[in-house]
């Protein structure tokens, strides 16, 4: 380590929001370079290669092969299958200096399908499994959390081609089977949940996903079934229409001092005049009003890849939120944007917080499309804004007093929900999306124009698949999943060093020549060493450094020599041992480091 390429820190980085920023920064592996931009330092560059090294070896065990293709790519191909729009501000956009439109690539559906429709045509040649290990480029509009969510990252994209959609499941299949076994060597926790496509496209889709509280994804999961979903994935069966036949007619009533759900409930449990729920009539005997009773019309704007803004209303039950990122993936490639002060004064129709359903709808004066949530079943009975500033209209029922333009799962999905498989409780939980795997179809092979003769000499659109996994963020993710205190304890198979062996005596003594003799038996039985053998520096400094590197196997050569001993230490178990010195490259090498 004296001549090691390393800096470590004592404090954390100001920019640090998760533990995996936070200790790849101080231990030295990473440096920011630019806003969702990082250096690979020797340590972190070492532990990302070992990672990228198994995913590989996956791969190329299920017979996939590697190619490799620019980063620097022209238009036309994502013109022809939407992308270059549907990709919007999150698109890289360059022209060359003949003024030709160009893009860093954010993915290369494209560029597979192209290069196999150049080489191939006949069902003979196929299937056939491609992969790439690439840096990729995104404009995100907020990069956090180090290598998790940045611009510049590196992805493992591979793709399946096939003649018939049976073959497709074939792929499908062995990838994921890949995928399973990758993470289970990289020594990362996963679940696997449904997923939506999103601007990929395609049919089924899978999410890998680590759990974890720093994580920006969130998933549900069913103890009874195994039933996991992606929140934005989750889809429940559409409720049974309620028969309305004794529902009073829509009345309308004021409502003062309202301005919260909480509070028009307590408003409509305090008033005698207001039908409640279940009586059948004004005054009559009644359960009291919940939120669950009360409609929430929220109002939106939808930016599309073009920049084009279109108004969109969605009705859930009151006791629920609006979960933006499950409606985003529903109206993706669009966007989701605020529906500001300004958007009211163009639309006077629509009174701010009092907005009911008789207003909106294409076909309605206000013409705000109306989406409303799936819980809300054909005939149930809500209360909701009459339109009116400090109004409130009760009984206002789905099919009898308003209509909607169409039905979207967007209400906020919570801990205990009925899971839609066997009705038992979902528990939700936090996520970091390490892979995630497509039956794509034929959208891209459709758009460009691949197809193959078939045995009968028919032209067949080939049917693809598409898998990644993202490797940088994996190595942050395995941060995440194994670090202390006081610092990173890798697996031993990603680790950038399999022992780190620190000299804790002074300089000129045996201490140095006895752990340079220790390093060269390892590096004899075939493990890779770093050695800190800086001077100057204290004892208690090295120790520190090598709990924050988090190499799996310490030996600590020092005070020990004059008993013929050396300390080994396992980082991940926390446990500590003296060995004889004959013995310490036969000990360390049998170490369990967990």
């Amino acid at each position: 380590m004296g001549t090691l390429f390393l800096r470590t820190l004592r404090e954390d980085p100001a920019d640090a929001e998760v533990p995996s920023h936070r200790l790849l920064v101080r231990a030295g592996y990473i440096r920011r370079a630019a806003p969702g931009g990082y250096t690979w330092l020797p340590l972190g560059w070492r532990t990302y290669r070992r990672v990228e090294d198994v995913v590989r070896e996956e791969m190329d065990a299920i017979g996939a092969q590697e190619v490799h293709f620019p980063a620097l790519l022209p238009r036309e191909p994502y013109e022809a299958t939407g992308r270059w729009t549907d990709y919007g501000p999150n698109l890289f956009r360059l022209k060359d200096r003949r003024g030709a439109d160009m893009l860093l690539g954010p993915t290369h559906e494209e560029m597979f399908t192209l290069v196999v429709k150049d080489l191939y045509s006949s069902y003979k040649d196929l299937p056939l499994w491609i992969y790439q290990i690439q840096t990729k480029y995104r404009d995100e509009a907020r990069p956090r959390a180090g290598l998790l969510r940045g611009r510049e990252f590196v992805m493992k994209d591979s793709y399946s081609f096939d003649v018939d959609d049976e073959g497709l499941a074939r792929s499908y299949a062995a990838h994921r089977a890949a995928y399973l076994r990758t993470f289970d060597r990289l020594g990362l926790p996963y679940v696997v949940v449904s997923a939506m496509s999103g601007a990929m496209g395609g049919s089924t889709s899978e999410e890998f996903l680590f759990p974890c509280e720093s994580g920006e994804d969130t998933f549900v999961s069913c103890g009874s079934c195994g039933y996991a979903a992606n929140t934005e994935a989750v889809r429940v069966a559409d409720p049974a229409a309620r028969d309305a036949a004794g529902v009073p007619a829509r009345s309308v009533h004021d409502t003062p001092g309202t301005p919260t759900i909480a509070t028009l409930v307590e408003h409509l449990n305090g008033r005698a005049d207001v039908p409640r729920p279940g009586a059948g009539g004004a005054g009559g005997a009644g359960r009291a009003w919940t939120a669950a009773d009360t409609m929430k019309n929220v109002l939106v704007q939808l930016r599309h890849p073009d920049g084009r803004l279109e108004p969109l209303a969605v009705a859930v039950p009151g006791d629920r939120d609006v979960d933006v990122r499950r409606l985003e993936a529903q109206v993706s490639p669009a966007e989701i944007a605020e529906f500001g002060e300004a958007d009211f004064a163009a639309r006077p129709a629509l009174v701010k917080g009092y907005i009911g359903p008789e207003r909106l709808g294409v076909r309605s004066a206000s013409g705000v499309r109306y989406l409303v949530d799936r819980s809300i079943a054909r005939g149930s009975a809500w209360v909701t804004g009459a339109n009116e500033p400090g109004r409130h209209a009760v009984n206002v029922v789905y099919g009898r007093d308003f209509e909607a333009d169409g039905v979207v799962d967007a209400a906020d999905v919570r801990d205990g929900d009925a899971c839609p498989t066997c009705g038992s409780a979902l528990g939700i939980r936090r996520g970091i999306e390490i892979g995630h795997v497509f039956q794509l179809g034929r959208k891209y092979a459709e758009a460009l124009g691949l197809s193959v003769l078939d045995a009968n000499g028919t032209q067949r659109v080939v049917t693809m698949g598409s898998y990644g996994i993202g490797v940088s963020r994996a190595v942050a993710a395995i941060a995440e999943a194994n670090h202390d205190e006081i610092g990173l304890r890798w697996p031993a198979s990603v680790a950038p060093a399999d022992v780190h062996v620190v000299v804790a005596g002074k300089a000129g003594d045996e201490t140095l020549a006895a752990a340079e003799r220790l390093g060269a038996e390892l590096d004899a039985r075939g493990m890779t060493v770093l050695l800190d053998d800086r001077t100057g520096v204290s004892p208690g400094v090295k120790f520190k450094d090598a709990e924050l590197i988090g190499v799996p196997r310490i030996a600590i050569v020092g005070r020990g020599l004059a008993k013929g001993v050396i300390e080994v230490r396992s980082r991940r178990l926390g446990t500590s041992a003296e060995v004889p010195v004959a013995e310490a490259a036969a000990a360390i090498a049998a170490l369990d480091v967990g």
